[in-house]
Protein backbone atom coordinates (compact mmCIF):
# COMPACT_ATOMS: atom_id res chain seq x y z
CA UNK A 1 0.00 0.00 0.00
CA UNK A 2 1.35 3.46 -1.31
CA UNK A 3 1.58 6.13 2.17
CA UNK A 4 3.20 8.23 0.29
CA UNK A 5 1.71 11.73 0.20
CA UNK A 6 3.35 14.79 -1.86
CA UNK A 7 3.21 17.99 -0.44
CA UNK A 8 -0.10 17.71 1.67
CA UNK A 9 1.97 16.26 4.58
CA UNK A 10 3.96 19.48 5.09
CA UNK A 11 5.75 19.43 8.05
CA UNK A 12 4.41 22.61 9.80
CA UNK A 13 1.23 22.66 12.07
CA UNK A 14 -2.20 23.21 9.95
CA UNK A 15 -5.75 22.78 10.53
CA UNK A 16 -7.90 21.37 7.44
CA UNK A 17 -11.87 20.58 7.47
CA UNK A 18 -13.02 17.03 7.34
CA UNK A 19 -16.69 16.56 5.50
CA UNK A 20 -18.58 13.15 5.50
CA UNK A 21 -21.72 12.60 3.40
CA UNK A 22 -24.15 9.46 3.48
CA UNK A 23 -24.76 9.80 -0.32
CA UNK A 24 -27.66 6.09 -0.27
CA UNK A 25 -27.62 2.69 0.17
CA UNK A 26 -24.50 1.86 -1.95
CA UNK A 27 -21.37 3.35 -3.76
CA UNK A 28 -19.55 1.77 -6.40
CA UNK A 29 -16.48 2.39 -6.61
CA UNK A 30 -15.16 0.08 -9.27
CA UNK A 31 -15.30 2.70 -11.56
CA UNK A 32 -12.21 4.39 -9.78
CA UNK A 33 -8.69 3.19 -11.27
CA UNK A 34 -7.50 1.33 -8.51
CA UNK A 35 -3.56 2.27 -9.47
CA UNK A 36 -3.75 5.60 -8.68
CA UNK A 37 -5.15 4.98 -5.10
CA UNK A 38 -3.30 5.75 -2.17
CA UNK A 39 -4.72 3.09 -0.11
CA UNK A 40 -7.81 0.70 -0.38
CA UNK A 41 -10.25 -0.81 2.19
CA UNK A 42 -11.38 1.64 2.19
CA UNK A 43 -10.74 3.12 -1.19
CA UNK A 44 -8.67 6.47 -0.91
CA UNK A 45 -7.48 8.98 -3.29
CA UNK A 46 -6.51 12.39 -4.06
CA UNK A 47 -9.48 15.04 -4.15
CA UNK A 48 -9.71 18.26 -6.14
CA UNK A 49 -6.22 20.28 -6.04
CA UNK A 50 -4.41 19.24 -2.53
CA UNK A 51 -7.39 17.67 -0.87
CA UNK A 52 -8.13 13.73 0.04
CA UNK A 53 -11.42 11.31 -0.21
CA UNK A 54 -11.91 8.11 1.24
CA UNK A 55 -15.11 6.02 -0.03
CA UNK A 56 -16.95 3.51 1.60
CA UNK A 57 -18.95 0.99 -0.75
CA UNK A 58 -22.40 1.14 2.33
CA UNK A 59 -22.89 4.90 0.69
CA UNK A 60 -20.37 7.38 2.54
CA UNK A 61 -17.81 9.19 0.69
CA UNK A 62 -15.29 11.39 3.71
CA UNK A 63 -13.36 14.50 1.75
CA UNK A 64 -10.62 15.70 3.70
CA UNK A 65 -8.64 19.89 2.94
CA UNK A 66 -11.75 20.49 -0.31
CA UNK A 67 -13.08 23.68 -0.89
CA UNK A 68 -16.77 24.00 -1.71
CA UNK A 69 -16.52 24.18 -5.27
CA UNK A 70 -14.12 21.10 -5.37
CA UNK A 71 -16.92 19.59 -3.08
CA UNK A 72 -19.61 20.18 -5.29
CA UNK A 73 -18.15 19.03 -8.29
CA UNK A 74 -17.03 15.50 -6.43
CA UNK A 75 -20.38 15.10 -5.17
CA UNK A 76 -21.43 15.49 -8.69
CA UNK A 77 -19.14 13.25 -10.39
CA UNK A 78 -20.32 10.44 -7.69
CA UNK A 79 -23.93 10.74 -8.02
CA UNK A 80 -23.79 8.64 -11.09
CA UNK A 81 -22.09 5.74 -8.62
CA UNK A 82 -24.48 5.59 -5.71
CA UNK A 83 -27.44 3.11 -5.54
CA UNK A 84 -30.74 3.84 -4.26
CA UNK A 85 -29.87 7.94 -3.36
CA UNK A 86 -31.07 9.67 -0.20
CA UNK A 87 -33.66 12.74 -1.00
CA UNK A 88 -31.62 14.57 1.88
CA UNK A 89 -28.09 13.36 1.82
CA UNK A 90 -26.03 13.10 5.68
CA UNK A 91 -23.80 14.71 6.79
CA UNK A 92 -21.17 15.40 9.51
CA UNK A 93 -18.14 17.75 9.50
CA UNK A 94 -14.67 18.15 11.81
CA UNK A 95 -12.06 19.71 12.52
CA UNK A 96 -8.66 18.13 12.29
CA UNK A 97 -5.91 19.76 13.53
CA UNK A 98 -2.52 18.32 12.57
CA UNK A 99 0.87 18.79 14.80
CA UNK A 100 3.84 17.75 13.75
CA UNK A 101 5.56 15.19 16.65
CA UNK A 102 2.55 16.09 18.50
CA UNK A 103 0.32 13.96 20.82
CA UNK A 104 -2.92 12.63 18.71
CA UNK A 105 -6.12 12.64 20.77
CA UNK A 106 -9.48 14.34 20.53
CA UNK A 107 -10.00 17.51 22.31
CA UNK A 108 -12.83 18.42 24.21
CA UNK A 109 -14.75 20.89 22.02
CA UNK A 110 -14.49 17.81 19.60
CA UNK A 111 -10.62 18.41 17.38
CA UNK A 112 -8.70 16.01 16.27
CA UNK A 113 -5.46 16.32 16.72
CA UNK A 114 -2.87 14.29 13.77
CA UNK A 115 0.78 14.07 13.78
CA UNK A 116 0.47 13.93 10.11
CA UNK A 117 -1.48 13.08 7.73
CA UNK A 118 -0.93 10.03 6.32
CA UNK A 119 -3.45 7.48 4.59
CA UNK A 120 -3.93 5.36 7.38
CA UNK A 121 -5.06 8.41 9.51
CA UNK A 122 -7.47 9.58 7.14
CA UNK A 123 -9.08 5.89 6.44
CA UNK A 124 -9.10 5.84 10.57
CA UNK A 125 -11.28 9.27 11.00
CA UNK A 126 -13.06 8.77 8.15
CA UNK A 127 -14.25 5.37 9.51
CA UNK A 128 -15.65 6.68 12.53
CA UNK A 129 -16.97 9.45 10.96
CA UNK A 130 -19.20 6.88 8.32
CA UNK A 131 -20.33 4.95 11.32
CA UNK A 132 -21.54 8.39 12.89
CA UNK A 133 -22.86 9.11 10.14
CA UNK A 134 -24.76 5.80 9.63
CA UNK A 135 -25.91 5.18 13.14
CA UNK A 136 -27.77 8.67 13.60
CA UNK A 137 -29.56 7.35 10.11
CA UNK A 138 -30.20 4.09 11.68
CA UNK A 139 -31.27 5.96 14.53
CA UNK A 140 -33.87 8.08 12.63
CA UNK A 141 -35.50 5.26 10.80
CA UNK A 142 -35.35 3.33 13.74
CA UNK A 143 -37.56 6.11 15.88
CA UNK A 144 -39.92 6.52 13.13
CA UNK A 145 -40.55 2.52 12.77
CA UNK A 146 -40.86 2.66 16.84
CA UNK A 147 -43.62 5.33 16.39
CA UNK A 148 -45.55 3.32 14.06
CA UNK A 149 -45.48 0.15 16.55
CA UNK A 150 -45.97 2.12 19.85
CA UNK A 151 -49.27 2.79 18.93
CA UNK A 152 -50.30 -0.09 17.54
CA UNK A 153 -49.49 -2.46 21.25
CA UNK A 154 -50.90 1.00 23.12
CA UNK A 155 -54.27 -0.09 20.92
CA UNK A 156 -54.03 -3.94 21.96
CA UNK A 157 -53.47 -3.03 25.56
CA UNK A 158 -56.58 -0.56 25.65
CA UNK A 159 -59.13 -2.58 23.52
CA UNK A 160 -57.73 -5.88 23.55
CA UNK A 161 -58.22 -5.34 19.49
CA UNK A 162 -56.61 -7.95 17.36
CA UNK A 163 -57.57 -6.85 14.21
CA UNK A 164 -54.45 -5.51 12.25
CA UNK A 165 -53.37 -5.19 9.22
CA UNK A 166 -50.67 -7.90 8.73
CA UNK A 167 -49.20 -6.30 5.66
CA UNK A 168 -48.52 -3.68 8.03
CA UNK A 169 -47.20 -5.52 10.52
CA UNK A 170 -44.76 -7.21 8.02
CA UNK A 171 -43.48 -4.22 6.82
CA UNK A 172 -42.10 -2.89 10.39
CA UNK A 173 -40.42 -6.49 10.53
CA UNK A 174 -38.80 -6.11 7.07
CA UNK A 175 -37.15 -2.37 8.15
CA UNK A 176 -35.76 -3.73 11.07
CA UNK A 177 -34.00 -6.83 9.45
CA UNK A 178 -32.93 -4.54 6.81
CA UNK A 179 -31.65 -2.32 9.12
CA UNK A 180 -30.01 -4.88 11.34
CA UNK A 181 -28.54 -6.66 8.12
CA UNK A 182 -26.81 -3.76 6.38
CA UNK A 183 -25.41 -2.17 10.20
CA UNK A 184 -23.76 -5.72 10.42
CA UNK A 185 -23.38 -7.17 6.89
CA UNK A 186 -22.25 -4.01 5.14
CA UNK A 187 -21.01 -1.73 7.53
CA UNK A 188 -19.57 -3.65 10.06
CA UNK A 189 -20.30 -0.90 12.83
CA UNK A 190 -19.00 -2.30 15.55
CA UNK A 191 -15.72 -4.31 13.43
CA UNK A 192 -12.37 -2.58 13.53
CA UNK A 193 -11.23 -0.85 10.48
CA UNK A 194 -8.90 -3.06 8.39
CA UNK A 195 -5.79 -0.68 8.78
CA UNK A 196 -5.15 -1.89 12.23
CA UNK A 197 -4.52 -5.52 11.54
CA UNK A 198 -1.72 -3.67 10.01
CA UNK A 199 -1.10 -0.84 12.21
CA UNK A 200 -1.58 -1.94 15.75
CA UNK A 201 -0.11 0.98 17.00
CA UNK A 202 -2.75 3.10 16.06
CA UNK A 203 -5.59 1.21 18.05
CA UNK A 204 -5.11 3.72 20.73
CA UNK A 205 -6.26 6.95 18.02
CA UNK A 206 -9.12 4.93 17.14
CA UNK A 207 -10.49 4.29 20.25
CA UNK A 208 -10.32 7.86 21.52
CA UNK A 209 -12.11 8.72 18.29
CA UNK A 210 -15.01 5.52 18.70
CA UNK A 211 -15.18 6.72 22.21
CA UNK A 212 -15.54 10.77 21.35
CA UNK A 213 -18.79 9.48 19.07
CA UNK A 214 -20.24 7.12 21.31
CA UNK A 215 -20.11 4.31 18.38
CA UNK A 216 -19.97 1.07 20.42
CA UNK A 217 -22.90 2.96 22.85
CA UNK A 218 -25.23 4.33 20.30
CA UNK A 219 -24.91 0.47 18.24
CA UNK A 220 -25.37 -1.17 21.18
CA UNK A 221 -28.89 1.39 21.97
CA UNK A 222 -29.87 0.67 18.27
CA UNK A 223 -29.77 -2.65 18.58
CA UNK A 224 -31.68 -3.02 21.77
CA UNK A 225 -34.50 -0.84 19.69
CA UNK A 226 -34.19 -2.86 16.97
CA UNK A 227 -35.25 -5.82 19.14
CA UNK A 228 -38.20 -4.58 20.98
CA UNK A 229 -39.23 -3.29 17.71
CA UNK A 230 -38.97 -6.23 16.15
CA UNK A 231 -40.42 -8.43 18.87
CA UNK A 232 -43.28 -6.54 19.17
CA UNK A 233 -44.37 -7.11 15.35
CA UNK A 234 -43.89 -10.41 15.60
CA UNK A 235 -45.92 -10.59 18.60
CA UNK A 236 -48.89 -8.55 16.94
CA UNK A 237 -48.51 -10.74 14.08
CA UNK A 238 -48.15 -14.40 16.18
CA UNK A 239 -51.96 -12.87 17.76
CA UNK A 240 -53.08 -11.83 14.16
CA UNK A 241 -52.82 -15.65 12.94
CA UNK A 242 -53.73 -16.80 15.94
CA UNK A 243 -56.88 -14.67 16.23
CA UNK A 244 -57.69 -15.72 12.30
CA UNK A 245 -56.85 -19.70 13.22
CA UNK A 246 -59.33 -19.11 16.05
CA UNK A 247 -61.89 -17.68 14.06
CA UNK A 248 -61.29 -20.38 11.20
CA UNK A 249 -62.07 -23.05 13.79
CA UNK A 250 -65.45 -21.55 15.03
CA UNK A 251 -66.20 -22.11 11.09
CA UNK A 252 -65.52 -25.33 11.28
CA UNK A 253 -67.66 -25.89 13.78
CA UNK A 254 -70.19 -24.34 12.97
CA UNK A 255 -70.31 -25.96 9.58
CA UNK A 256 -70.14 -29.29 11.91
CA UNK A 257 -72.81 -27.97 13.99
CA UNK A 258 -74.79 -27.33 11.09
CA UNK A 259 -74.39 -30.39 9.29
CA UNK A 260 -75.80 -32.05 12.33
CA UNK A 261 -78.38 -30.16 12.50
CA UNK A 262 -79.53 -30.53 8.86
CA UNK A 263 -79.17 -34.84 9.57
CA UNK A 264 -81.37 -34.72 12.29
CA UNK A 265 -83.72 -32.78 10.27
CA UNK A 266 -83.68 -34.94 7.56
CA UNK A 267 -84.07 -37.86 9.85
CA UNK A 268 -87.22 -36.60 12.15
CA UNK A 269 -88.86 -34.72 9.66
Amino acid sequence: MDTDIPSAAAPERRSIIVRGFLLGERLDTRGFEQAQALATTPLTLRAGRKGYAVLFRYGVVVLFDVTAEEEAHYLADLARLVSDPLPEPGREQAHVDIVPDGREHVDSDGTIFLAELTPERMQLVADVLAKDMLLEHFEVRAAAVFDRVEPLAARLKRLGNRNFKIKELLSQIGDVLLTQHRMVGRAEVLEKPEVLWNLPEMEGLFGRLEREYEIRERSRALDHKLEVIGNTAETLLDLVHTSRSLRVEWYIVFLIVFEIALSLWEKFF
